[in-house]
């Protein structure tokens, strides 16, 4: 059997999703949503590789379908999950220099504004979710803020990510075991919430993955002598060997909730996976963490492509992914379905494969 490169097989999970769906049916169509944002950052940075201009077109075909010829489109403007769409923008106006794609971003990067607030002024992951901090916010609205700053020079905005950071950890790193709580409730009032500390009780893959994703794509905007791009580096390094304490010996992935692989309802996942491989592999290329891991994160890949990872008849599925979920406790985690080529897990693999292959490179 041949064996294909890395890339390869990137463009075959890209293919997969174009040959099912138009720009205008990425699930949920039609909807400015971070689910297409997801995968559709992952096949940009597959063209960044590639040149295959064919990519850059769906991407921008997305774009274009929602934003209108005066930068005019419709978004929840009471989440941060809607701002993260929004770094497809600034690639987009830097290969066509078109306007209305910086109208959107100063469209979007208003919000920040506007979000409501916990007592110490971090952001609400929904104004559905009250005075909760959810790990996924940090890579929904952070990389975004710091492109718009590298556009429109506007430094208050590194010290609002920043700042945003520096709560989220504090409030939901778990220093027994490294990890981090999916949710964190500074009411204590939600059912899932400890009544002591505000956590929500477990640690959720995909959700630690969008923290160490956030890390890594944050760290690598900020300037060399920023003070506090030291500080990131060093939660990252902290982060991987706690991550490599709980992946899975026999497979090399990791499970739906993190640090309870043993307990049988449990099962291997494949979007926390292939972010935790990102966060690896992006480490490890930027020298912030030792070049052994590389060789775990690999150990992963091989994983997902040995179990997760089928091709018949020409066509490519990735299976194992948890479809979107909100915060909860044990059972809830664990009886979320499982889907195939969600773009979830998609986006998430895409992310990681490039990263591996830069940082083989």
């Amino acid at each position: 059997m041949k064996t294909i490169s890395m890339v390869e097989t990137a463009e075959q999970a890209c293919r997969a999703v174009m040959n099912t769906y138009t720009p205008a049916e990425l699930p949920p169509a039609g909807i400015w949503h971070y689910h297409q944002g997801v995968f559709l950052e992952g096949m940009r940075r597959v063209y960044e590789q590639t040149g295959n201009e064919e990519y850059f077109n769906y991407v921008k075909n997305y774009i274009d379908l929602l934003v209108d010829e005066e930068g005019n489109f419709l978004f929840a403007r009471e989440e941060l999950d809607a701002i993260q769409v929004g770094i497809l923008l600034f690639p987009l106006y830097q290969k066509t220099g078109d306007k209305r794609y910086m109208i959107a971003a100063k469209k979007l990067r208003s919000l920040y504004g506007s979000f409501n607030k916990t007592t110490e002024g971090g952001f609400w992951h929904k104004d559905k979710y009250p005075y909760q901090m959810w790990l996924d916010g940090l890579y929904m609205a952070g990389p975004f803020a710091l492109m718009y700053n590298e556009h429109f020079h506007e430094p208050e905005l590194i010290q609002q990510v920043l700042y945003q950071e520096k709560l989220m950890r504090s409030h939901t790193k778990d220093q027994n075991t490294g990890l981090f709580y999916h949710a964190w409730d500074e009411k204590k009032q939600q059912p899932w919430a400890n009544r002591e500390t505000g956590c929500s009780p477990e640690f959720w893959s995909r959700s630690i993955g969008w923290y160490g994703t956030a890390l890594i794509d944050i760290a690598e905007r900020l300037p060399d002598y920023h003070p506090s791009r030291t500080e990131l580096i060093e939660e990252l390094r902290a982060l991987i060997p706690a991550l490599l304490a709980f992946q899975d010996e026999q497979t090399g992935l990791w499970y739906q909730v993190t640090h309870k692989g043993a307990q049988e309802e449990n099962w291997l996942e494949s979007s926390g996976t292939s972010l935790f491989i990102y966060t690896i592999a992006k480490a490890v290329q930027n020298g912030w963490a030792d070049a052994s891991y590389l060789k775990e994160a690999e150990r992963a890949f091989n994983g997902l492509m040995e179990h997760m990872v089928y091709t018949s008849g020409g066509q490519w599925k990735l299976n194992g992914i948890c479809i979107g979920t909100s915060a909860g406790v044990y059972d809830y985690y664990v009886s979320r379905p499982a889907s195939a080529n969600d773009l979830h897990g998609v986006g998430a693999f895409l992310l990681a494969v490039m990263a591996l292959e830069q940082a083989k490179k």
